[in-house]
Parts: structure tokens; C-alpha cells; sequence
């Protein structure tokens, strides 16, 4: 009686445990079905948001097509050497005025003789009624700078002359320039040519230039030709001892080491190397070679030596007017073309430093 008691209730604690269980597993195949469900929804929130912002995305931005080209230009920089160079000159507002001062004297001699009622500046004026010459007539409204001592018109003789002297020293310093550049490049360039031309620079550079001008004036015939050559037979000396210089300074540098190493030839190695550093100086040596040349020229003249009388040049015309410079009504035949000289000079000098300084690319920003 008592075992059938214990094995009932045995009975009944297993059966209420089985039910319990059970319960327990239906509940949480229901807790599992609504977190699945849950799951779904937030998946299905998450990939709408993702649809919507991809959308947004597609209409903000669009994909860039390669450009191999375009790909090379990596670490490309929009420098310009002649446009900075510019632009830093054109900063220094008094060069810029001395360069407008310059263009329009150097147009205005161009255009002088094809204006109309312009006189002829060799031509002897004389008087309508009494056919004698005019004299040293004072500046007046017929004769803007007046006339010299043989009745030629001032302002015509003046021009005349700043033609002839801007021709000579354009002249000079191109031949200076080219001479120079050249002969500096294989003097500094061609280790094996240093001595020769060390002992032509030695003996040119003692002799002094007025000697030289002097004795070339006495042997040739005095003319434009023989200026030009008379200047130009020392004055490239200068420019080829400062370009030597300069080229043994950069010369063995080690991006030129690299470039021999690599096998480049010597004509690009000196135009793409050496001679870019020294365009400021270049420059610089050019524009003062101009006034130093129609310096000369005034000094060869004023002695004498210079153009024969029927060739105009302001070394001509200064020293017709220190002649008469004592007399107070005749001074105005030296002021005129010495004020003319004066700005030519300056002009040139203040242009070709301001030039200089614009030209090193130490200077651009």
C-alpha cells in the first residue's frame, strides 16, 4: 500500500515537470519567432535607410574616368619662370615708368622722319626773304629746340642723333653678348681652353679701352661700322670673364653631374643647365652695355675721333654745343642734347637692374 502511494506520487511529479517543460520550450519557440520577427523588421529599416542614403549618394557624386595623361601630371606645379619674372618687374612701379620712357623715345626716333612737317636734320635753313642761313635761332614755335650754328634744325639733329647712338648700342651689345656668352661658355665649360683664354683676357683686358677706341678711330675711316667694331674688340672680355665665372660656380653641381653621367650632350646640358641661372645676369650686363656704349661714343666724338660732321649722333651734337656753351643765348644746343642722352641712360641702367632683380628666381614666390 505505501509502494503504490510512492510510485503514484513519483508518477505525478514527473508528469508535472514534463508539462512544465513543455510550457518552457513553447515559450520561447514564441519569444523566438517574435525576435526573428523583430530582426527582420530592423533588416529590413536598415537596408531601406541603405537604398535611400546609396541614392542620395549616387546623386551627390559621380565616379571620375582615368586619364593616364591627366595621372602622369602628379606633382605637376602651374610655375612659370618668364610669367613670375614679369610679374615681380612690373611690382616696381619706377621701372615700369623708365620702361615707358624708354619705348617711347626709342618709337618715337623710329617714327620721327615719316611724321609730317618734319625738317630734314642735315638740311641748312635759311630765310624766305634774305636767303641767308638762320643762325642759332632760339627755340620758338617754328623751331621747337632751335637751330646751330649753320642754320640745322635742333629737333631733327637731336632725333637724328638718338637714332645713330641707339643703333650703336644696340649694336655693341649684341655683338658683346653673343661674343661673350660663347666664349665665357668654353672658357668655363672646356677645362682644357682655360689657360688660352686666361692669357688673351690678361693681355685685352690691360689695354685700356679709350686706347683702343682712339687707335682704331686713327687707322680706319670714322664711321658707324668702325665704333661698332672698335667697341666690340674688347668690350666682349667683360662678359666672357663674368660668364666663366658663373659657369664654374654651377658647372659640377649634381644635377650635372647626373645629366653627364646620364649621357647628356653638352649642347643641351649648357642651354637647359648652366645658361637658365644666368639669364638675370645676362640681362643685366646687356642693358648696361647700351648706355656705356653710347657713352663711348659721346667721348670719342667729343675728342674728335668720333662721326664725321655729316653723320648725326648725340656725341656730335654735345660737342657742337660745348662749343657755344660759354655763350647764355646758345646754351640751349648743349642742354637739349644732353638731357636727351641723360634719360636714355638712366632709363636703360634702372630697366636692366630692375630686370635683373625680377629675372633670379631667388626672388619669386
Amino acid at each position: 500500500m505505501a509502494r503504490t502511494i510512492r510510485d503514484h506520487v513519483s508518477e505525478k511529479l514527473e508528469k508535472n515537470m514534463e508539462d512544465s517543460l513543455r510550457e518552457a520550450l513553447q515559450g520561447g519557440a514564441e519569444t523566438g519567432h517574435e525576435e526573428t520577427a523583430a530582426d527582420g523588421k530592423q533588416n529590413g529599416s536598415s537596408a531601406s535607410r541603405n537604398n535611400s542614403s546609396s541614392d542620395d549618394e549616387a546623386d551627390l557624386f559621380t565616379f571620375a574616368d582615368y586619364d593616364e595623361a591627366e595621372s602622369e601630371r602628379a606633382g605637376y606645379t602651374n610655375y612659370s619662370y618668364w610669367g613670375s619674372t614679369v610679374r615681380m618687374f612690373f611690382k616696381d612701379k619706377g621701372a615700369v615708368f623708365c620702361l615707358i620712357v624708354m619705348i617711347a623715345i626709342i618709337a618715337f626716333t623710329i617714327i620721327q622722319p615719316y611724321l609730317p612737317g618734319q625738317r630734314d636734320p642735315y638740311t641748312i635753313n635759311t630765310d624766305s626773304e634774305l636767303f641767308i642761313p638762320l643762325r642759332n635761332v632760339a627755340p620758338c614755335a617754328e623751331y621747337w629746340f632751335g637751330t646751330n650754328s649753320i642754320g640745322q634744325d635742333l629737333w631733327a639733329r637731336i632725333w637724328a642723333g638718338t637714332r645713330t647712338s641707339l643703333f650703336i648700342g644696340f649694336a655693341v651689345a649684341m655683338v658683346e653678348a653673343v661674343v661673350g656668352i660663347t666664349m665665357g661658355v668654353l672658357w668655363g665649360y672646356v677645362r682644357k681652353l682655360d689657360f688660352l683664354f686666361t692669357e688673351i683676357y690678361n693681355v685685352l683686358d690691360n689695354i685700356p679701352q679709350t686706347i683702343v677706341l682712339i687707335l682704331i678711330a686713327y687707322i680706319m675711316t670714322p664711321s658707324v661700322k668702325t665704333l661698332i667694331f672698335a667697341m666690340s674688340l674688347t668690350g666682349w672680355i667683360g662678359m666672357a670673364r663674368f660668364i666663366r665665372n658663373q659657369i664654374l660656380i654651377i658647372r659640377d653641381r649634381d644635377y650635372n653631374l647626373a645629366s653627364r653621367c646620364l649621357g647628356t650632350p653638352t649642347k643641351r646640358l649648357v642651354f637647359k643647365n648652366l645658361l637658365p641661372y644666368l639669364v638675370s645676369v645676362i640681362m643685366l650686363r646687356m642693358a648696361l652695355a647700351i648706355p656705356a656704349a653710347i657713352g663711348n661714343e659721346v667721348f670719342i666724338t667729343y675728342i674728335g675721333l668720333g662721326l664725321p660732321a655729316t653723320t648725326a649722333s648725340l656725341g656730335q651734337l654735345i660737342e657742337d654745343g660745348r662749343q657755344v656753351m660759354m655763350n647764355a643765348s646758345q646754351r640751349y644746343q648743349l642742354i637739349f642734347p644732353a638731357v636727351v642722352l641723360s634719360i636714355v641712360t638712366i632709363s636703360f641702367y634702372i630697366v636692366g637692374n630692375a630686370f635683373s632683380d625680377a629675372a633670379d628666381p631667388k626672388n619669386h614666390r
